[in-house]
């Protein structure tokens, strides 16, 4: 049986380790910040925990017999001027995926923001993955992505508090210091 619960200060190394698995080998994971170290998404999380948009309340594990096996974060990010989140990574250990770690964690993390009252959800992702959770291509509703060449692909997940909230996506810096430290 999994639980999810927010990150506690003694799950962070667990948490590298878990998403280091899950994006290690993975076609469209962001490359390593240091030549042959853990990919992207790893030092992702841990520059995140440092930044002003870090929600603690946002960072959630999946534990299964005392073990970390998921991971799940999301930060503040803005459309134009307006607060919004972004979510990733989402992480779950190899052996545990297609089991229902990653549906039980998106569905948290989706909860707690609504719970917070957030407006809406934006990721970079699969369609055919995130639209299960009621996420959409951006722009059909307005929301312009960071990079026009992502498409489809950058997704939004309105709730409850959205009020037709449309513009610009800006992640918090983190994500663009992973993609600049990846190039190279």
């Amino acid at each position: 049986m999994v639980m999810i619960r927010r990150e506690l200060p003694d799950d962070i190394e667990a948490i590298r380790t878990v998403t280091a698995a899950a994006f290690r080998g993975v076609h469209r994971s962001a490359p390593p910040v240091e030549p042959g170290g853990d990919p992207g998404e790893a030092t992702l999380v841990s520059w995140l925990r440092d930044d002003p948009g870090w929600v603690a309340e946002l960072s959630l594990v999946a534990v299964e017999d005392e073990r970390i096996v998921g991971h799940v974060v999301a930060t503040r990010a803005h459309v134009d001027d307006q607060p919004a989140l972004g979510l990733g990574p989402l992480s779950v250990l190899p052996h545990r995926q297609r089991a229902g770690v990653g549906t039980a964690l998106m569905h948290a993390v989706l909860g707690a923001a609504d719970a917070l009252g957030e407006p809406l959800v934006a990721l970079l992702g699969d369609p055919a993955y995130y639209g299960r959770f009621g996420f959409v291509p951006a722009q059909s509703i307005g929301v312009v992505a960071p990079d026009s060449s992502w498409g489809d692909s950058f997704q939004v997940r309105t709730i409850t508090r959205y009020q037709g909230l449309t513009g610009r996506f800006r992640y918090a810096d983190p994500f663009e210091a992973v993609a600049s430290a990846g190039v190279g």
